[in-house]
């Protein structure tokens, strides 16, 4: 039976899997938002979640104990400073995790992983109009560099060419043969 027994192993050795999780967590709050699989994206919630509410409370203490899992200075400062600014007064739920289908290779069901507060911040697309401007925008940028390169082409001035004079057959060198390679051959004991 399993009772009260939390997490899940996720196929790794527990140093693995703690290594596996801290570099997750650094990732989500590096990027805030980030594609896993959806097994990892719930071990992450359990684990990054506490680390948040921890941060709330800025002291030498909790910055020590969030220090211990994640090992990036910027990354600890702007977690300190930016994340739990922006987060505050939120009780809990600081992430949330959105299927979405599965991977092609393995058929492993993935999930995205995302800071809730960030998610409209995060990476903004735009609109489909404005690409096509821009590509045609580069387009003739792209034309006028080509006129350009022909016009200074046309500039220079061409090198006129010069006939290469006939060779006769009398100043042709004649290759000397090549020495034929000399052999040794060994007297086995039966010849002696």
């Amino acid at each position: 039976m399993r009772h009260r027994v939390k997490g899940r192993k996720l196929k790794r050795t527990s140093e693995h899997r703690l290594a596996t999780l801290r570099n997750l967590a650094s990732s989500l709050l590096k990027h805030k938002k980030i594609r896993t699989t959806v097994a990892k994206a719930k071990e992450l919630r359990s684990f990054v979640e506490p680390l948040i509410t921890k941060a709330k409370t800025d002291s030498v203490a909790s910055r020590r104990f969030v220090a211990s899992e994640i090992q990036d200075r910027n990354l600890l400062k702007e977690l300190f400073n930016d994340i739990v600014a922006k987060i505050g007064d939120r009780p809990g739920g600081y992430t949330r995790i959105v299927r979405i289908g599965q991977r092609k290779g393995d058929a492993a069901e993935l999930a995205l992983i995302e800071l809730v507060d960030y998610s409209g911040i995060v990476k903004p697309k735009a609109p489909k109009k404005a690409k096509v401007e821009e590509t045609t925008k580069s387009d003739e940028t792209k034309a006028e560099s080509a006129s350009e390169k022909k016009e200074d082409k046309k500039v220079k001035e061409k090198k006129p060419k010069v006939p290469k004079a006939k060779k006769s057959d009398d100043a042709k060198v004649k290759k000397a043969p090549a020495k034929a390679k000399t052999t040794t051959t060994r007297k086995t004991s039966k010849e002696k």
